[in-house]
């Protein structure tokens, strides 16, 4: 594996170079420091009906470890709406958990993640910068302020600021957001996603084995990304993707694969891709109760 390490305007530099990016982006969005926090403050959104909430809390936690804060009930969008909310903390990644009582007003539940940042404003001003499309401009929530962003490509995300300073302890493995793209956009969504997050290439692997999109026989190019908010991997394929594939946007690390998928099919965790080894990693496919699909492995 190839690993690059680089800074400042040499880093944007070094990535359009790697990717065959056409010019640097601006000035701005090159130098200014890093708005990420770390990862454990980073969360993947899961929506689910009302009735689901408890049995998903019970089985995430049956599975990884950890637990979840105390369920309330607020208004966490900019126009009317209400749901419960809570933070599942597990020792593999956290989940901002929703299970809305009303509709749900566009484009939430579009989005992936939710990020913490260091300064809203100067995160939305990077985020420009470096190419985002701000469809939902800061806004207030019960607890601090939140933004939504959209990276070329189509990925979106959240950001998110508190009025009172967090604090979580450190994973134990840090899990990847888990992006799948066409050729089309793969290139420019690095480049500009790299500048913002300040993320280093950790490896851009044009063959990779098509196992790992449940198409043996085939190759796809996978590229992986590393950066203060966690990891990313991307998988740019021509989307004949067989279920569930491309339905999951998180990868969790666990130390023993098998030990973990029996926990979590004695928690009424369904097993959708039975264990499988690709490139020094062993994979599995699973769905939590309220159909929250993510994918398990042991090894990098």
């Amino acid at each position: 594996m190839t690993s690059y390490r680089v800074t400042g305007t040499k880093f944007a530099l070094a990535i359009a170079a790697l990717l065959g990016a056409a010019a640097p982006l601006p000035l701005l969005a090159r130098e200014a420091p890093s708005v990420a926090v770390g990862p454990q403050y980073d969360t993947t959104h899961v929506y689910v009906a009302p009735s689901d909430v408890d049995a998903f809390v019970a089985a995430f936690t049956a599975t990884f470890g950890g637990a979840s804060t105390k369920q309330g009930i607020a208004t966490v969008t900019p126009t009317p709406s209400s749901t419960s909310t809570q933070l599942v903390q597990t020792p593999v990644g956290t989940v901002s958990l929703f299970g809305f009582r009303t509709p749900i007003p566009w484009p939430f539940g579009a989005e992936r993640t939710g990020w913490l940042v260091t300064d809203m404003d100067e995160a939305i001003r990077q985020a420009r910068a470096a190419g985002a499309d701000v469809i939902v401009s800061t806004f207030p929530d019960p607890i601090g302020r939140d933004a939504v962003i959209q990276w070329p490509g189509g990925v979106i995300m959240q950001l998110y600021w508190h009025n009172t300073k967090p604090s979580y302890a450190l994973l134990a493995t840090v899990p990847e957001n888990r992006v799948y793209m066409s050729a089309d956009k793969a290139d420019e969504f690095v480049r500009h996603f790299s500048t913002f997050a300040h993320a280093r290439l950790l490896s851009d692997e044009r063959n990779a084995p098509g196992i790992e999109i449940g198409r043996p026989g085939h190759h796809f190019r996978r590229i992986r990304l590393e950066s203060t908010f966690g990891k990313l991997t991307l998988l740019v394929t021509d989307g004949h993707l067989p279920w569930p594939y491309g339905r999951e946007m998180t990868g969790y690390e666990v130390p023993d694969l098998d030990a973990t998928l029996a926990k979590a099919k004695a928690a009424g965790v369904e097993i959708l891709v039975p264990p499988f080894e690709s490139a020094g990693r062993k994979s599995a496919m699973v769905s939590f109760p309220g159909g929250y699909v993510a994918e398990v492995h042991s090894g990098s």
